[in-house]
């Protein structure tokens, strides 16, 4: 054997032993070094599957609905509908009015929970449009008149009587135009429920309309033993998830998954028995 054909030998013994080397390399391994070759290729696609929702919602606490740090019906909810549909999204809490503002303005998604209103409808969508869709609704709330004890305002379903005063509600609420079409004088100037049950025991208010979450806590509260609620609502109505236009404008597929999602989750299994441990044992949203 020459020089030459023996150098060739071990150069071809050489090649061999780096291509049964990469032969035992398993498949899976190289197809994960491919992909970490070029993670600005994946991520794009992994942040595209899970679409983020910003979602605002009032810095107050409407139980059994929401409370100021992120707990109650309406999120578990929303937590349901997130897992359900591959959706984030993230909560944040302001004044009401701010948070329909923000909603206007696109500079959030959605906001809940909110009553149907036609002029809302210049500040987001309703599922369903002008006629809103109840089967979609988030839940379902009524509105309480809270007097002092003692006091003689009534309520008879159509009309209020023997009102001496305002009838307060807190700034931004639904019920305001309630009242104003029942000819009283309304005083809106309070951002929370506790603030209208002092104005109410100073003597400024005649009466306060409350949400029917707030004024079983009121009732229950240190100021139960000087206020009682009338026995009929003002009025009870469903409360929706607002979205923005411009999301249902741009994304309408998933507007329609998000809302089609808050029917399913209610009406499960799941959301039921919450919904059941949460609320009185008179029934969904029977308030006092």
């Amino acid at each position: 054997m020459t020089v030459g054909s023996a150098w060739r030998g071990k150069l071809l013994v050489g090649l061999l032993g780096i291509g049964a080397g990469l032969a035992a390399v398993p498949a899976y391994a190289m197809q994960a070094s491919s992909l970490q070759a070029s993670p600005l290729q994946a991520s794009p696609l992994l942040a595209a599957a899970v679409p983020t929702v910003t979602l605002c919602y009032e810095r107050a606490n409407v139980q059994p609905w929401r409370t100021e740090d992120g707990r109650g019906l309406n999120f578990e909810l929303l937590r349901l509908v997130g897992q359900r549909e591959n959706i984030r999204f993230d909560f944040q809490s302001m004044p009401w009015k701010r948070c329909l503002a923000q909603l206007q303005a696109n500079a959030v998604d959605g906001a809940f929970a909110v009553s149907f209103k036609t002029d809302r409808r210049e500040i987001g969508e309703y599922p369903g449009g002008a006629t809103p869709d109840a089967a979609k609704r988030m839940h379902i709330d009524r509105y309480i008149l809270i007097r002092r004890k003692g006091s003689n305002v009534e309520w008879d379903g159509k009309a209020l009587h023997n009102v001496d005063g305002a009838i307060g509600a807190q700034l931004g609420y639904s019920v305001t135009d309630l009242l104003r079409s029942l000819n009283v004088t309304v005083d809106e100037g309070s951002q929370r429920s506790d603030e209208l049950v002092r104005k109410l025991l100073a003597g400024r208010l005649a009466a306060a309309a409350v949400g029917g979450g707030d004024a079983r806590t009121l009732l229950a509260g240190p100021f139960g033993a000087q206020i009682e609620a009338l026995p009929r609502p003002l009025i009870e109505k469903p409360y929706f998830l607002l979205l923005s236009h411009r999301l249902v404008e741009r994304q309408p597929q998933l507007a329609r998954r998000i809302w089609d999602a808050v029917e399913a989750v209610r009406d499960g299994e799941q959301y039921r028995k919450l919904e059941k441990s949460a609320l009185p044992a008179a029934g969904k949203g029977k308030q006092p």
